[in-house]
């Protein structure tokens, strides 16, 4: 993934602008800890999302990384990327429901006040504190839209009946999706109010991937802390 920095030109001006239907497979995406703050690759999801045209596919688990390169390999005009994290394969995480633009909802009833927009690798974590908000008494919906890049059509629609959205990458939070989902929402007249949760800007420090990720607040604990700190924001305004 931190690799993609060094062929940014190619991809957009020898890959994108010609719409070749190329497929570029990014390892170590998100946090990977112990290679060292060169090797985060925390920037690849900002890249990509400034270039006309890619299709951009973030898989949570071993079945839709499958899936995911699948799918990429059978575009025929314009790039597609499809990245995973670095770390052991965790155990699959079933859609109880798919939308008809591939958005899959991964927890909740798609009724709920609050709406985690989750990323490859935090699509588990978000499923995790989406069961610890449940028990505070917080209904949450999570969805994970396997193709983050376009903004999928359906995550702007189930964002009008929601209190607050929230999204959760493993990515520099300067230009990421939460940023490109803000976008879409605001193009869209959509009034709720947004939580992005991802990596700062920042070289992040030597350390194991979970020591990481529990200091930028990535956990179970944290995402779910984040959000009710948010939700005790909202009601003291009202």
């Amino acid at each position: 993934s931190t690799f993609l920095n060094r062929a940014f030109d190619q991809l957009l001006m020898d890959v994108a602008l010609l719409k070749q239907p190329v497929t570029l497979v990014l390892d170590r995406s998100g946090v990977t800890g112990p290679d060292g703050a060169s090797h985060n690759g925390m920037w690849d999801l900002s890249l990509t999302g400034i270039i006309p045209g890619v299709r951009v596919a973030a898989p949570r688990d071993e079945a839709t990384l499958r899936l995911g390169l699948r799918e990429a390999t059978r575009v025929s005009d314009g790039p597609t990327v499809v990245r995973f994290p670095k770390g052991a394969v965790g155990t699959d995480v079933a859609a109880l429901a798919t939308s008809p633009d591939g958005v899959d909802r991964v927890h909740g009833d798609g009724s709920a006040d609050v709406l985690i927009v989750a990323v490859g690798s935090m699509v588990a974590t978000a499923v995790g504190a989406a069961e610890n908000l449940a028990e505070q008494g917080v209904d949450v919906d999570v969805v994970d839209p396997r193709w983050v890049y376009p903004v999928p059509r359906s995550i702007v629609e189930d964002a009008r009946s929601c209190r607050l959205v929230v999204t959760v990458e493993d990515n520099g939070l300067h230009g990421g999706v939460g940023s490109a989902v803000c976008a879409a929402l605001d193009a869209a007249g959509v009034r709720a109010d947004r939580l992005s949760l991802g990596l700062p800007q920042e070289f992040l420090d030597h350390a194991s991937r979970s020591e990481i990720l529990t200091e930028v607040g990535l956990t179970v604990d944290g995402v779910a802390g984040s959000i009710t700190a948010r939700m005790a924001d909202l009601a003291s305004t009202t």
